[in-house]
């Protein structure tokens, strides 16, 4: 993770059949910047990138939560990251 940038995994459950409407939804907003739909207790993965924890806070509470067929989020905030 470079300076000045902060990042986050969101892991989101959705109504049962949403998965893709939701990540449709999803990878409309700007700083979410992966969306993997996924088997097990979540339904989708998203990477979320911006420029200061405060707006990771503010996307995740009012964009991602706010979209319909959401049921949870568990939000992990990166505190390091390498890319092969």
């Amino acid at each position: 993770m470079s300076r000045g940038k902060a990042s986050a995994i969101v892991l989101v459950q959705t109504e049962i059949g949403a998965e893709t409407r939701v990540m449709e939804d999803l990878l409309k907003i700007p700083e979410v910047k992966e969306a993997y739909i996924v088997y097990g207790t979540y339904d989708i993965v998203v990477k979320v990138e911006a420029d200061a924890l405060e707006k990771i806070r503010d996307i995740v509470t009012n964009k991602i939560r706010k979209l319909p067929d959401i049921r949870t989020t568990v939000t992990m905030i990166v505190v390091e990251e390498r890319v092969k």
